[in-house]
């Protein structure tokens, strides 16, 4: 090492220590994108997605998570793919993750299924997207039996979005920890997919809402594989969707080590129930998180 080197290095060394503790942490941290799942402004990306893209970046948003792809046009909110994709890339957007619509072919045979995970590997690969993610399932698919056939699907999958270079992720609402005599959706979700194959997409809302663990304690069991998270509030007395910080989930507190989740990426969500559009909303969760919440991440 010349001595030009060493003074560079000792320089550095020196003030890095005389920087607080809470600036030294967080020089080591992973840095987050700040994301949104679209379906928050669903009706304004149907009526002009690509003003609400602009809008939705001059907002200090960076990722976007997808919702809206239609198989049968390779196309999303009604715009070709690499019609989309370049609108992502003008902006300076990235899309690491979409929520795809694998409900319906929950109790049709396999050809079906694997025929629609070839479209959506295609509108993934498209965008650029890291996961293909799970997001519903119907009301009427919600019995212990359809949960016992439900990871046997998701594996398979997985596999068929792993060997295209892709990660799948499954994500949950409330209806996931319903109680059937002593075991959930989500305990038979946990205990019979490949944690190597199937990640897991935390909605932090719904396991407040309804589960009987924390986010803290869900990870704590599956270390390593929550790799996104919804962050949204709930409202004080309805338990709806709100607003950040109009509502009662402490996220201070809520928030798992990211690290230990395996947390990759994470997006702002409201899914309903706008203090005045859903334009606002976005508006003022993003400037709550920014201010108050993101240094956690």
């Amino acid at each position: 090492m010349n001595r030009r080197t060493f003074l560079a290095n000792t320089s550095i060394a020196c003030a890095a220590a005389a920087l607080p503790l809470q600036q030294l942490l967080a020089l080591g941290k992973k840095k987050y994108p700040l994301g949104l799942q679209l379906f928050t402004i669903n009706k304004d990306m149907n009526q002009d997605p690509l003003g609400s893209l602009k809008a939705v970046k001059a907002l200090g948003y960076e990722d976007v998570e997808i919702y809206g792809f239609d198989a049968s046009k390779l196309s999303f909110y009604g715009i070709a793919m690499a019609d989309f994709r370049k609108a992502l890339n003008d902006l300076e957007l990235t899309a690491s993750s979409g929520h795809f619509g694998f409900a319906p072919f929950l109790n049709k045979p396999e050809d079906a299924l694997k025929e629609f995970t070839d479209q959506c590997i295609k509108g993934a690969h498209a965008l650029g997207l890291k996961y293909i993610t799970w997001p519903w399932m119907a009301p009427e698919q919600r019995t212990l039996e359809n949960f016992k056939l439900l990871p046997q699907k998701l594996n398979s999958i997985a596999a068929q979005v792993k060997a295209a270079g892709l990660g799948f992720a499954y994500h949950n609402h409330d209806f996931e920890f319903k109680d059937y005599n002593g075991i959930t959706g989500y305990d038979i979700i946990l205990k019979e997919t490949d944690p190597a194959l199937v990640k897991l997409q935390m909605d932090l809302y719904w396991v407040m809402h309804s589960s009987k663990q924390s986010p803290k304690e869900l990870v704590l069991q599956q270390p390593g594989r929550y790799v996104m998270w919804h962050i949204k509030d709930m409202d004080k007395i309805t338990r709806d969707y709100t607003e950040l910080g109009n509502g009662s989930i402490n996220y201070k507190e809520v928030l798992p080590n990211p690290t230990t989740a395996g947390l990759e990426f994470y997006y702002l969500e409201q899914g309903g129930n706008f203090a005045t559009n859903a334009m606002k909303s976005i508006a003022d969760s993003a400037a709550y998180f920014k201010k108050h919440l993101q240094h956690l991440l």
